[in-house]
Order: C-alpha cells, then structure tokens, then sequence
C-alpha cells in the first residue's frame, strides 16, 4: 500500500465532517433521493423549522446542498459529487 504525501484531503475531509452530524446525514440522504423544500424536510424529520434551517444553511454554505427558489419556496438538492458516493456507500 502506498501514500500520497501530497494529497491533502482537506475537502473531502470537511465533507465527512459536515455529514457527521445525524441529522445533516438523514437531510442529505433524503434530498439524495428527491429535491424538496424546507417544510416538507422539517414535517418528515419531526424537528422544528429553525433546527433545520440551521442545518440547511451550514449543508449549502459548505457546498453540500443548494437551494433554487421557485416562487417563495427555496427547494433543496444535493450537489456534491462526494456526499452523493458517501450516502450511496452506505445502503
């Protein structure tokens, strides 16, 4: 086995632990599957709006995620390459 000493893995490294939060797991593993706005990610997940719409803002402002407003709704998907192989390694 060989080591890359010039490979830093510092982004891959933010995106494991952006996502070792549960519920920023569970948020991405949902918008993984379908696009959906903040509402209908609270309602399924049982946890209050702002909860996660905190959640939300650190998953987009990590470039995890990125919201696209149609009308006054903001919906969700997910557009890191690298969280998309996470969460599929894990079914």
């Amino acid at each position: 086995m060989e080591f890359d000493k010039d490979r830093q893995f510092s982004s891959e490294a933010e995106v494991l632990k952006v996502l070792g939060h549960p519920i920023r797991l569970k948020i991405v593993a949902g918008l993984c599957t379908r696009e959906c706005n903040v509402k209908h990610i609270w309602e399924c997940l049982g946890l209050p709006q702002a909860t996660v719409s905190q959640h939300l803002a650190l998953l987009k402002n990590k470039g995890i995620i990125e919201g696209k407003r149609d009308g006054v709704e903001v919906h969700y998907s997910v557009i890191s390459p690298l969280a998309k192989k996470l969460i599929s390694s894990l079914d």
